[in-house]
């Protein structure tokens, strides 16, 4: 999947707002041996109104708090 890909499908772990989507790091145990894992955001299914009309939205939980989504 090529980076123009990812911009145009729509991912549950990905902010509808600000676009905020996960992020990737390594597990480190004591024996130093790295695997892959990734942090998602806390996204939420909110019913927000967009231009008037009430529409389902994947919002992060710091969005809501900011005040940046009417509900």
């Amino acid at each position: 999947m090529t980076v123009h890909d990812k911009q145009e499908c729509s991912m549950a772990a990905v902010c509808d707002v600000c676009g905020k989507g996960p992020g990737f790091g390594h597990n480190v145990p004591w024996s130093k041996k790295k695997t892959n894992r990734r942090w998602d955001p806390n996204i939420q299914r909110v019913r927000a109104v967009v231009n008037g009309a009430h529409k389902r939205l994947n919002v992060c939980t710091g969005c809501l708090k900011a005040g940046r989504v009417e509900r």
